[in-house]
């Protein structure tokens, strides 16, 4: 899985047949069945255009993608979650991040050791003491689908928007952030504990946020952007 983690982070469009073989080339005997049951239990697919014939999950109610033609222009108009698997010694942790459209500045974040949704819910009542944004953009996990994540963002008035079918572009910033994460944070030092890596994640995103320049924003930092709102 930390295997699987890495070339995922690299190569976010390989699905489980070609990470399979590529497994397989690292001397691991693993079949594609098995690559794609670890895959889902990390909660990690390709990113490609999905056919849109496949079937909604119709276990939730189905929130529309407010998305498409909307000229993001502001801070504070867009802001997206997602989850990430951060390796440990022994086991996993996962890793929530709120990031604001717009000026890519991470407003909240959260660890956990499972994958239940109350992190997540931490992270989004903690997004909301710093202010607020008209839309909430996020895919259709069990997570952002839950009662308590939904019933928090109807209480503040926030527009739901989550990825359709075929939305695969929509995730392109938030898997660049975890590639920044994963790359400059957590493959460079090994954990034990979720404290441990809650602890380098503090540290990280105040320099991810504060100082590391994106070129996409004309070398300024997220802040610089943020703050002009």
């Amino acid at each position: 899985m930390k295997l699987l983690d890495k070339r995922y982070t690299q190569h976010p469009y390989e699905g489980s047949r070609r990470l399979s073989k590529w497994l397989c080339k690292q001397g691991y005997e693993v079949g594609r069945v098995k690559t794609a049951t670890l895959m889902k239990k990390m909660g990690i697919e390709a990113i490609y255009p999905k056919p849109s014939t496949s079937a909604p999950n119709k276990a939730h109610p189905i929130y529309p993608y407010l998305l498409r033609d909307k000229a993001i222009e502001s801070p504070n108009v867009v802001w997206c979650a997602d989850i990430t698997y951060i390796p440990l010694r022994r086991g996993w942790a996962y890793l929530v991040a709120i990031m604001d459209w717009y000026s890519r500045y991470v407003i909240a974040w959260e660890v956990s050791d499972t994958l239940e949704s109350e992190f997540c819910v931490r992270a989004l009542k903690q997004s909301l003491k710093y202010g607020c944004c008209e839309i909430f953009n996020t895919d259709q996990g069990a997570q952002f689908t839950a009662e308590m994540w939904i019933s928090v963002l109807a209480e503040n008035h926030i527009s739901i928007s989550m990825d359709g079918r075929g939305r695969y572009l929509d995730n392109i910033f938030v898997e660049r952030l975890w590639r920044s994460v994963k790359y400059e944070c957590i493959y460079l030092q090994e954990f034990s504990t979720s404290e441990e890596v809650r602890l380098a994640l503090k540290k990280y995103f105040r320099y991810y946020n504060h100082e590391r320049m994106h070129q996409a924003l004309e070398y300024l930092t997220p802040y610089e952007i943020h703050s002009r709102n």
